[in-house]
């Protein structure tokens, strides 16, 4: 079993939503250092702030982490021992830039990959989606279900995880793919790109309308960002888990429409939802099977999608009644 105590550890995208609650756990289970590697499109150096204050072997690189030149540099003076690609740009950027959508997930792993083989650290924990599988063709999915992404930013995590597998299968790289479905938690982005809660939260806060697009019989399989978080971590600190993918999961789905009501109730929002077109090639049913994750890893959540629904909108309360 491998340690992360102690551990030399690179995060990128460790700015944003999964990142810096990443960022936090391995402070907290005794990293050596942990480099942050972030270009701040969607990251924030608040999502950070505690996280400074409490530790002092944090660093952050204001970077891009498909240049190759830069990540070498930054692995070889930082001595980095454990790389976890979270990095990443929003699933909705598909619709302004499919082509970078689709680009940046493939040149970030290209880039570690090319890293990994020539030795500059040890080992690739890489972060994958449930987009990457479209819809749900059956229920729960597991990880042997077929890719069928429906948009260019999924397209980009399935062609990524197929270029890692591969990596494995031919030089017996040290990695591993988790396949998170869809996170929720304190810090994810609220403003532009944003996901239904967050998205939701601010617009009910300002005194807006909901926003539900297509019917809302949409489902997803909601994980709380601490339990990914987590995972990531028991990811690396135990090696069954080199050259697979392991999905993570709740094994449960909730209807789009269920999580606007529920948010709506929160806040005692009473008034009309604002439906608008259904988002092209939208996926329409989520639900992990996370026995794999549950066999080899011992990962259960342990977070409910109810409980970590109520602490998620109120840090958004407190957000905007500080602002």
């Amino acid at each position: 079993m491998a340690d992360i105590k102690g551990k030399n550890v690179l995060i990128t995208g460790g700015a944003g939503f999964i990142g810096s609650h990443l960022t936090d756990i391995l402070l907290q289970k005794g990293a050596g250092k942990v480099i942050v590697v972030d270009n701040f499109f969607l990251g924030k150096e608040e999502n950070l702030e505690e996280a400074r204050q409490a530790f002092d072997n944090i660093f952050i690189y204001r970077d891009d982490a498909r240049d190759l030149g830069t990540m070498k540099a930054i692995i070889h003076k930082e001595q980095i021992d454990v790389v976890f690609n979270l990095a990443t740009i929003a699933l909705n950027y598909s619709f302004f830039n499919p082509y970078g959508a689709y680009r940046v997930n493939v040149d970030i792993a290209e880039t570690l990959l090319h890293l990994l083989q020539d030795g500059a650290y040890q080992t690739l924990i890489h972060s994958s989606s449930s987009e990457a599988y479209g819809t749900a063709q059956y229920s729960p999915m597991d990880e042997n279900h077929p890719m069928h992404p429906t948009t260019p930013y999924a397209a980009g995590k399935a062609s990524a995880d197929m270029l890692i597998t591969s990596f494995y299968n031919v030089l017996k790289l040290d990695v591993s793919i988790i396949r998170p479905f869809n996170n929720y938690g304190p810090r994810q982005n609220d403003l532009a790109l944003a996901a239904i809660i967050p998205l939701n939260a601010r617009r009910i806060l300002n005194g807006l309308p909901p926003i539900l697009e297509g019917t809302g019989e949409q489902t997803r399989d909601f994980i709380y960002v601490d339990d990914t978080a987590r995972a990531f971590v028991m990811a690396y600190e135990n090696e069954e888990t080199r050259g697979k993918t392991i999905n993570l999961g709740s094994g449960k789905e909730i209807s789009m429409k269920a999580v606007i009501e529920a948010i709506s109730d929160f806040f005692g929002y009473k008034g009309e939802i604002e439906y608008r077109p259904g988002r092209p090639a939208d996926v329409q049913r989520l639900c992990a099977s996370a026995n794999l994750a549950k066999g080899i890893l011992g990962f259960e959540p342990e977070i409910d999608f109810k409980t970590g629904l109520r602490r998620t909108l109120d840090w958004y309360q407190n957000k905007y009644q500080k602002s």
